[in-house]
């Protein structure tokens, strides 16, 4: 038994409140104890608690409440609920809300310890598992393949940040593996043994987008015959990652930017406000910087979501990452569909190595997956491959005195690193920089997105 565990004891019946911390000292737990809910939930935040052991029927704010409200701020801590009005329904919500257990009035003493013992038991289970699943996941060998300089920087920014309580924002071309990099930040940080809950904003329209995120009462809307609970409850104590951020509505930008500021929500169709205690990354192929200057995104949600951006390099500014991928899928699609292919040929690789891919490490993933399921032997050759990545030209030579574009760049990222390599050129100056491109000094400002000095 946790003999040094800190009991909170909540009961409005100060009788009540002094036999339990009697009890309790006597067998060496730490007791501290209120009267009300609200005081309860400021001890919790303050102060390191094990196990709460709170009555269901107060004034102001009821057990269910201060239950719902403890889970919401820290589901580590084990609840037990007490009430003179037993009944399965009570005994129905309480458990479904978190608590580990249920007891009634009158106390007796023997049932309470037992049911404390058992708690902290189970807490300190959770605790163990959790420690060794971290340990597990620290010493496993990630996903995360690549050794070019531009990607190994993305995961140091990664691997600083993941420990930390900051909002993430995650923005790269679609397809170079943004929600896996979400993933990593999750297993990495403090929250790994909660739930990584993903949405994709762009899958969903706004109403169905809101009751997803945020839960619906019974009868919010048409169709909705019973109460449920959104991705941002579902996540708690965990982290939500937000793909295609860029894509949702102003009333919906509404409502993240008040769980982002406040920590609350509120159901669709509902007037209780609930907390939640998540995590938030992001992420979004849009420039939001221009989305903002054009009315399009929030500019106080932007700056709550961009505590940390994360660039995500695409792959064709991977340099040599192309063949470990290759590798990679290839061992992963072979076993996934019990083929013997274990190699490329030399054909093979040198069209990998030279094609854009514009749909970055999806495309190739995707590319690897139906060349193991078509080859007919143990090496992967030309034919295997699709065909635009079989006859593409390869790419173009980088000069020292240019800049490298592979077939398949986008115009606008073309233009952006011309510009970007004419500036370092000039010594950062705009102005040299504009006349040697032989526009005005205001297209530079607008194509890098910076507000005009």
């Amino acid at each position: 038994m946790a003999t040094a565990a800190h009991i909170l004891v909540v009961d409005d019946e100060a009788g009540i409140r002094t036999s339990l911390a009697k009890i309790l000292e006597r067998e060496a737990y730490s007791v501290t104890t209120t009267d009300s809910g609200e005081e309860a939930l400021g001890i919790a935040r303050d102060q390191h608690v094990d196990l709460v052991l709170a009555d269901i029927m107060m004034p102001k704010m009821s057990g269910i409440d201060l239950l719902r409200a403890l889970k919401a701020m820290s589901p580590a801590i084990e609840v037990v609920m007490m009430t003179a009005f037993g009944s399965v329904e009570n005994a129905v919500e309480c458990m479904r809300e978190g608590a580990y257990d249920f007891i009634a009035k009158p106390l007796k003493r023997a049932i309470v310890l037992r049911s404390i013992e058992r708690a902290l038991e189970r807490r300190a289970l959770l605790h163990e598992n959790r420690a060794l699943r971290q340990a597990m996941s620290s010493s496993s060998t990630s996903d995360l393949v690549g050794q070019a300089v531009a990607w190994r920087k993305t995961l140091d920014v990664v691997t600083q940040a993941a420990p930390s309580k900051a909002t993430i924002l995650i923005v790269g071309e679609s397809g170079t593996g943004k929600e896996l990099l979400a993933r990593e930040i999750h297993r990495l940080s403090d929250r790994s043994a909660a739930p990584f809950v993903p949405v994709n904003c762009s899958a969903l329209p706004e109403t169905l987008l809101e009751s997803e995120l945020f839960g619906h009462e019974r009868g919010a809307f048409t169709g909705a015959h019973e109460r449920r609970e959104g991705r941002f409850e579902r996540a708690s104590g965990g982290t939500i990652f937000l793909d295609e951020i860029g894509e949702t509505s102003a009333p919906v930008q509404v409502r993240l930017l008040r769980v982002l500021q406040e920590g609350e929500i509120e159901r669709v169709g509902g007037q209780e406000v609930r907390r939640v205690d998540v995590r938030v990354v992001a992420a979004t192929w849009r420039n939001l910087e221009e989305d903002v200057r054009a009315g399009r995104f929030r500019e106080d949600l932007y700056y709550r979501l961009n505590v940390i951006k994360l660039a995500v390099p695409p792959l064709r500014e991977r340099h040599g990452d192309v063949l470990l991928l290759a590798q990679h899928f290839l061992k992963a699609y072979a076993d996934k569909n019990k083929k013997s292919v274990r190699a490329f040929a030399a054909a093979a690789l040198k069209a990998l190595d030279g094609y854009a891919w514009p749909g970055n490490v999806r495309e190739l993933e995707n590319a690897i997956e139906r060349a193991v399921v078509l080859c007919r032997g143990e090496v992967i050759d030309l034919q295997d491959l699709p065909e635009a990545v079989a006859h593409a030209e390869g790419r173009p030579i980088e000069s020292g005195d240019g800049i490298f574009v592979p077939f398949g760049t986008p115009l606008y990222e073309v233009e952006r690193r011309l510009i970007e390599e004419t500036l370092k050129r000039a010594g950062g100056d705009k102005r040299t920089a504009a006349r040697l491109l032989g526009v005005h000094a205001r297209t530079i400002h607008r194509k890098l997105g910076d507000r005009e000095e």
